[in-house]
């Protein structure tokens, strides 16, 4: 008796087209996004970083991109939060050292601040401050996030100048909120001119003149 095999199916053809879509989690190509969109923004401004130059960057497809966000504008208040509050640990960092007289905290910062824009060749700025220059051109929404971020920082230096009003670093009627508001209005615009003439001048003159002018 002959016993005969039954032939194997033939596998069907994958049909032509798009690949159907999976749902793939990337853990660390997130961060990695917002990290170099961090970069690119300090650099050059949200209106001439492209999602391409970022996807770039880091070597990513476009999928993973709008797997996390949207659009490029949700990406731009993504990055524009974590950079504050990057910045604001870099803050507390400096202004909440007990072992260091308050006003002296505020240079240590400065110069922490000179140290990176020398260490990355004066190509970034503050992404805060890039990004208030391209105000007018920004979707809305980057409107009061840019404002609330400065306020937040002003607030922590309002603190650190209270503390040297206590201690009689600074007169007793002194505006400390008044003053870390003129502080960051003043600095901005000394970091953008640190860029243009690549050298860290600017901000020793801006500091120096702030110094100055505190009430004793």
């Amino acid at each position: 008796m002959t016993i005969t095999t039954p032939k194997p199916k033939p596998k069907p053809k994958p049909r032509r087209g798009r690949p159907p879509k999976i749902a793939r989690e990337f853990p660390d190509t997130r961060e990695a996004l917002i990290r170099c969109g961090m970069e690119m923004l300090t650099e050059q401004g949200f209106m001439s970083t492209g999602i391409d130059g970022v996807l770039k960057r880091i070597g990513v497809p476009k999928g993973s991109f709008y797997h996390y966000f949207d659009s490029k504008e949700a990406f731009g208040q993504v990055v524009l939060e974590n950079y504050g509050a990057y910045f604001a640990r870099k803050l507390d960092r400096w202004l909440l050292r007990d072992d260091v007289p308050p006003l002296q905290r505020l240079c240590d910062f400065v110069e922490d601040a000179k140290a990176g824009m020398i260490r990355h060749q004066f190509r970034r700025g503050c992404l805060v401050g890039n990004l208030g220059q391209e105000v007018a051109i920004l979707p809305d929404s980057f409107r009061e996030r840019l404002e609330a971020t400065l306020c937040d920082w002003q607030h922590r230096l309002a603190n650190c100048l209270r503390l040297a009003r206590d201690s009689g670093q600074l007169a007793a009627g002194a505006d400390c909120e008044e003053l870390a508001t003129f502080f960051w209005i003043g600095w901005e615009g000394a970091v953008q001119r640190a860029r243009l003439v690549r050298c860290t001048g600017p901000l020793d003159i801006f500091l120096a003149g702030f110094l100055a002018g505190l009430p004793r």
